[in-house]
């Protein structure tokens, strides 16, 4: 009975070996978005923009596709070959990112960025998909981790990198290379991260095939009528899911906000080189990147066990709190104290995250658990990663009117947030007793 089951599952080898890709582009898609908070100034004297508009390439830019086109991909990925819709994305997103470095202007700086959402809207909807159906159910935890903690490691990963990059074309490391040797440094950094994901896509399409689908289908003419029975569940229970999502999204209003202006307050606020926000940031970035899913995956566990399912709610109230410190690291004397609490708010957010994605796995009727995640995807793109660092500018450029001032802009629009988050969050776990 086993030995045909067992036989329809891929090799080893070729199961790990996708899983490794998807590790990679995972990675490479977090750089390249993130890429561009770690090198703000060179980019804004080199192409003649302001902090509002770099605000709107970090948010608007890059999250109007990867909001808009997220369901579609979803959609997609479920006709077609997985495989090649992600290896099609990160070519997409690749190229784009080269076009980014190459870019003379805000116009085609901010559809470069455009480009970049589009592209990796295909990689979330397949990557999960695609590990479901190389593994038995079993033994999908490790390759799922893997998967995520890919991306929780990217943020440190890409600080690391860039300021690696910008210290060594700096110092003329790349004069010789003749694509390279006429580009400023912030260029050569977004050419050569596009050309390291071309390369992942170029392994995902000729070295992987395709797994064969499992498990039960949806019949096609269930679909319509699937959409409006998850609009309705969450009509029903609006007392818990609006300030469920609202909380979610608030809280990544201040994640993202405060990602993508950290650097930029360490470069201007304590006049640091790029080689620190490598030796520092970067790996500090990743320690935590790494702790925080493990320590929300931790509680939520140890809390279902004791049998306390509402202690999900009292974590998800509680974590926000614990990126305070992190917002105030304006006030830090010292730039290493600065780096570390500013990295820290990585362990919490990402713990938010974890926490939120589990309770929502409870909450929802198991036949809308894709869509649920989906929504809180949606949400956080289109207020988190587009609000969050637009506030920041705003700030910095319209009250204070001074861009050595960020830290404190920073500041203004975290502890607010998370405050808020926290707050709701206590009132959808009430809305639960």
């Amino acid at each position: 009975m086993n030995a045909p089951e067992e036989a329809r599952w891929p090799s080893p080898a070729h199961a790990w070996g996708m899983v490794s890709l998807l590790f990679l582009a995972g990675v490479f898609s977090v750089i390249d978005r993130g890429v561009l908070a770690i090198v703000v100034d060179p980019v804004r004297h080199d192409i003649g923009i302001g902090d509002e508009q770099i605000a709107l390439l970090q948010g608007l830019a890059f999250g109007l596709f990867y909001a808009i086109m997220g369901m579609p991909m979803g959609l997609l990925a479920d006709r077609i070959s997985r495989k090649r819709l992600v290896a099609t994305g990160i070519g997409l997103w690749s190229l784009a990112t080269i076009a980014s470095g190459l870019a003379q202007g805000f116009g085609s700086l901010f559809a470069a960025r455009l480009l970049v959402g589009l592209g990796e809207a295909a990689l979330g909807p397949c990557a999960i998909s695609l590990i479901a159906d190389l593994f038995p159910p079993e033994r999908r935890g490790r390759p799922i981790s893997l998967y995520m903690m890919g991306q929780g490691l990217a943020n440190g990963l890409a600080i690391t990198l860039t300021g690696l990059v910008l210290t060594h074309a700096a110092q003329g490391a790349f004069a010789d290379l003749p694509l390279l040797a006429s580009l400023a440094p912030w260029r050569i950094a977004f050419v050569l991260f596009g050309a390291g994901g071309i390369g992942v896509a170029a392994a995902m399409a000729l070295l992987t095939h395709e797994p064969e689908r499992k498990g039960a289908a949806i019949p096609s003419s269930a679909k319509g009528v699937a959409g409006k029975a998850e609009l309705h569940w969450l009509w029903t229970n609006r007392a818990t899911t609006v300030p469920l999502y609202l909380a979610f999204a608030i809280c990544f209003t201040a994640a993202y906000g405060a990602g993508a202006w950290t650097p930029t307050l360490l470069l201007r606020g304590h006049g640091v080189s790029p080689a620190f926000l490598g030796t520092w940031l970067g790996p500090f970035a990743m320690a935590f990147s790494a702790t925080g899913p493990l320590l929300g995956g931790f509680l939520i566990d140890r809390a279902v066990r004791q049998g306390r399912t509402r202690a999900r709610y009292t974590i998800l109230t509680l974590a926000p709190l614990c990126a305070i410190p992190s917002a105030l690291a304006v006030l830090a004397p010292d730039p290493r104290l600065a780096a570390v609490l500013i990295a820290s708010s990585n362990a919490v957010f990402a713990c938010v995250g974890t926490v939120m994605f589990a309770t929502l796995q409870t909450l929802v009727p198991a036949n809308m658990r894709g869509s649920a995640i989906s929504l809180t995807l949606v949400l956080n793109t289109l207020l988190g990663a587009t609000l969050g660092p637009l506030l920041v500018a705003t700030l910095t450029e319209r009250l204070f009117a001074n861009p050595a001032m960020v830290g404190w802009s920073i500041a203004l629009v975290v502890v607010p947030c998370v405050l808020t988050a926290s707050a709701l969050y206590a009132l959808a776990g009430r809305a639960r007793s």
